[in-house]
């Protein structure tokens, strides 16, 4: 995941320290640091977060589309992106069992997600939409097209 490099370019463009980013997030700024350095992987939450300070879309950081962001955004709702995640493990005729093997999760913990439970998290999101083309904003319910990237 190369999210790393695009935080930092959006935290610059802004004249943002990595202290004035940490403090956006409520953490500490080694915490953040680590995030811009690959040294952890930053939080789904975290993510979504600073995409929307940023006003960048997941798919830009993800490096999936070179389109900044998209028209009609809106917020991330767990309910919805459940939904999403579900109607596409469904389209992609995939089970909970077999989509946690690719991810190399649990079951329970994908059944959490589609329930809306919890957000999916950074490094599975990053794993389907990669493997499988499909928008990251498109399956956290922040927009309603495009579904599918190029």
């Amino acid at each position: 995941m190369n999210y790393n490099l695009l935080l930092k370019e959006s935290r610059e463009n802004r004249n943002l320290t990595q202290e004035d980013v940490a403090n956006i997030l409520e953490i500490d700024r080694r915490t953040y640091n680590h995030y811009e350095t690959k040294e952890k992987i930053i939080p789904i939450k975290h993510l979504v977060a600073l995409s929307k300070y940023f006003d960048v879309s997941i798919d830009y950081l993800f490096e999936s589309t070179k389109l900044v962001q998209y028209e009609n955004v809106k917020d991330v709702d767990k309910i919805e992106a459940g939904k999403r995640l579900k109607e596409f493990r469904k389209e992609n005729k995939l089970t909970q069992q077999k989509l946690a093997s690719i991810l190399n999760t649990t079951f329970s913990s994908i059944a959490f997600n589609e329930k809306g439970r919890n957000l999916i998290a950074t490094p599975f999101l990053y794993t389907i939409c990669k493997k499988y083309n499909i928008s990251a904003d498109y399956l956290l319910g922040k927009i309603d097209n495009p579904k599918y990237l190029k």
